[in-house]
């Protein structure tokens, strides 16, 4: 029976909170259930990070650098979501008999494991060479999505002539800087909007535009949003969820490809990675109604909400 869980992840300026926010989602089922939930690694001293644990009683503690000493801490079982692990972190905690599950994107970078899960779009159909002949759980139907996601209604459209209200992030940190830009590109299609940004660093408001830090309201502030510009990072599943049209870009390398797949299948706008040329496909979007809600219906489909019950389920079964 598994009782005591011990997640191992890291947050940072440099690295962002998807690893966080996704795993906060898991913890929150596993807690719902029962089990003892702890954190392992660096929140980078990032105060919206440790918020969101401490809001959620979740305790945290540095985490040993050696795999057999993480083994020793005595865990039921690890959940491992990070891409600098040493290899054989897996492979240790499963000789000490502990249930092992690896968060992936894609290649799973030697990590052994019982089971794999691979959230990103279109994973269930690509194959993956495993290291070790776990269960891999993979695709949107295996989606964490965090309570305060769930519970986030989505406002109706604004109609009339309203100006339509843009929500504006890259992760929870904007760790590469790039709202500025975003923001610019948004005023030089000369079409009314207001905006919400947000940004751990202080920015230019201007008419009609608003710069908030991290924050804890994100999700409503998705909810109640007309268009949301952002990169391919973890939340456009929040998005998705929740049948708010989004407009993307990628920040990281590792965003391109998910980046390819949801504006390949018509899921969200493509901006491409320049701010400066995404212009006319900004302009689109902030004047025709009508392609925002078609983008806004496909993703409730995709994401029905319960990804973090069925990954509990095979964890904890």
């Amino acid at each position: 029976m598994i009782v005591r869980v011990g997640i191992r992840c890291d947050a940072g300026s440099a690295i962002g909170v998807g690893h966080l926010v996704r795993c906060v989602a898991l913890a929150e089922e596993l807690r719902a259930r029962g089990t003892h939930v702890s954190f392992l690694g660096d929140m980078g001293s990032l105060p919206w990070a440790m918020r969101q644990l401490d809001l959620r009683a979740l305790p945290v503690r540095p985490a040993p650098a050696e795999p057999g000493r993480l083994a020793a801490l005595g865990f039921d079982a690890v959940v491992l979501d990070s891409y600098t692990l040493p290899a054989e972190t897996g492979r240790v905690l499963m000789a000490a008999g502990t249930r092992v599950l690896a968060i992936i994107d894609g290649d799973p970078l030697g990590q052994e494991a019982h089971l794999y899960l691979d959230q990103n779009l279109g994973a269930e159909e690509v194959a993956c060479a495993l290291p070790y002949p776990g269960v891999r759980l993979a695709g949107a139907r295996y989606v964490l999505l965090r309570d305060s996601v769930r519970r986030a209604v989505r406002a109706p459209a604004r109609t009339g002539a309203a100006p339509p209200h843009v929500l504006c992030f890259f992760g929870g940190t904007d760790a590469t800087g790039v709202a500025p830009r975003w923001v610019e590109a948004l005023r030089a299609t000369g079409v009314p909007f207001a905006a919400t940004v947000i940004s751990s660093d202080p920015l230019p408001a201007g008419e009609g535009i608003t710069v908030l830090p991290p924050t804890d309201l994100l999700p409503n502030l998705m909810a109640e949003a007309d268009l949301v510009v952002t990169a391919a990072g973890s939340a456009i599943w929040e998005l998705l969820y929740l049948g708010v049209p989004a407009a993307l870009t990628w920040v990281a390398d590792n965003q391109l490809i998910g980046y390819e797949a949801l504006v390949g299948r018509g899921l969200a706008a493509g901006l491409g990675g320049s701010p400066e040329r995404a212009v006319p496909a900004l302009r689109r979007l902030l004047t025709d109604p009508g392609l925002r809600a078609e983008y806004g219906t496909r993703g409730p489909e995709l994401v029905d909400g319960r990804g973090r019950e069925r990954v509990a389920d095979a964890l904890l079964g």
